[in-house]
């Protein structure tokens, strides 16, 4: 079993900073990718921004050259440094692990709240 925790989630004002940072324990595959959606009320979630074990990236068209992810695989943990902050950059975000081992199987974590607001 795989568990997620969220953190770093909070509010700040347009133009400003924030890093989301999502740690994950548990039967981890080394072998596996991790992830960032978002969700605005009234609105479909979508992907932010992935990155796969090896480091391949990609972004969300909205995020790009704003949003980094990386991510540490010795401590399997997942960041989003967001910059250049949005009010439409508000939302719910959640991190995601996908991984195959003994088949595939996704995690999700709770979800941490962004607010975007002057």
């Amino acid at each position: 079993q795989v568990q997620l925790v969220e953190s770093g989630g909070g509010l700040v004002q347009p133009g400003g900073s924030l890093r989301l940072s999502c740690a994950a324990s548990g039967s981890i595959f080394s072998n596996n990718a991790m992830a960032w959606y978002r969700q605005a009320p009234g609105k479909q979630r979508e992907l932010v921004a992935s990155i796969e074990s090896g480091g391949n990236t990609n972004y969300a068209d909205s995020v790009k050259g704003r949003f980094t992810i990386s991510r540490d695989n010795a401590k399997n943990t997942v960041t989003l440094q967001m910059n250049s902050l949005k009010p439409d950059d508000t939302a719910v975000y959640y991190c995601k692990l996908r991984q195959y081992r003994w088949g595939w199987s996704e995690y999700w974590g709770q979800g941490s709240q962004v607010t975007v607001s002057s």
